[in-house]
């Protein structure tokens, strides 16, 4: 069975998901160059089955200076959250990605993405998986030495969230500093190809 049916399928995590699975993937081309790597799908996003089909998306995008057709190409971007399924909600929003996703599916998939060049990791799950002890003390603290990061085609990143506002209007740097250097990198993974929005 092709990788995408098998994760499809996935009910591993069914006893924990509130709304059942319906796993939410989009890194089905090979020759995908820039990967985004999120926490996990929220209510909006588990009724249309888009990624980022929201208020965070349009954000995100934004960011990486993209139209939505360019983001929804996936010979251009993988799109491989923490948790591929609504975890549900806790007392201070969504429940944390489910532990058993990344472990059982993210290998299986990299194996299929040679071309990536930049993976965005987005929040502190993402951070946590693919930098480990290389981060730094906050997510805020990690995402400012996004330089420590770059070489290894990693950028870290805050969740673009509108819950974040407080945090960006705090942090002009990040919106001065970072998001100009992501948009040039997701050009160059593009080969020149991504138009700024």
């Amino acid at each position: 069975m092709p990788l995408a049916q098998d994760i499809a399928a996935c009910t591993v995590c069914a006893a924990h998901l509130p709304q059942g699975p319906r796993p939410v993937v989009r890194a089905g081309d090979p020759r995908a160059r820039i990967l985004i790597i999120g926490q996990a799908p929220g209510t909006k996003v588990h009724a249309s089955g888009v990624p980022w089909d929201d208020a965070s998306g349009t954000r995100l995008r934004q960011w990486l200076g993209v139209t939505a057709d360019q983001f929804y190409d996936e010979a251009r971007f993988a799109i491989m959250p923490m948790g591929f399924c609504y975890p549900g909600r806790g007392k201070g929003g969504d429940n944390p990605p489910r532990p058993e996703c990344a472990p059982l599916w993210h290998d299986r998939i990299l194996q299929t993405l040679p071309e990536i060049r930049l993976t965005v990791l987005i929040g502190a799950y993402a951070q946590a998986r693919y930098l480990g002890d290389r981060r730094k003390a906050t997510l805020g603290e990690t995402v400012r030495a996004w330089r420590d990061y770059i070489g290894e085609g990693f950028l870290p990143l805050v969740h673009p969230s509108p819950r974040n506002g407080i945090w960006l209007r705090k942090n002009p740097w990040f919106e001065a500093e970072i998001v100009p250097h992501l948009r040039a990198e997701v050009a160059k993974g593009m080969e020149g190809d991504v138009r700024t929005v």
